[in-house]
């Protein structure tokens, strides 16, 4: 009988890759907040000062602002966009 049995190397990279997927796995959440936090002045721009600080507040929390991206995907914006002079929202 032939057993597989993998080399040193191959061990080390196998587990290597795993323990690399965790950490990602792990800061993804921190990274969107990040990402929210650095978009805090388009949210502004476009919502106003307190729904923009409110959306960007929410997103900031992990897994609490992926679930209001998820719902908004699907039933629009929830903090509506300001509207300019002329009673249209600005983009």
């Amino acid at each position: 009988m032939t057993e597989k049995n993998p080399s040193l190397k191959r061990k080390l990279i196998h587990a290597g890759g795993w323990s690399l997927a965790r950490r990602t796995a792990k800061s993804v959440p921190y990274l969107g907040s990040a990402v929210a936090i650095g978009l805090v002045g388009y949210d502004i721009k476009r919502k106003g000062l307190v729904y923009g600080l409110l959306n960007t507040g929410i997103d900031a929390i992990p897994f609490v602002g992926t679930g209001k991206n998820i719902v908004e995907f699907f039933t629009g914006d929830i903090f509506p966009d300001k509207k300019d002079g002329n009673g249209k929202k600005t983009s």
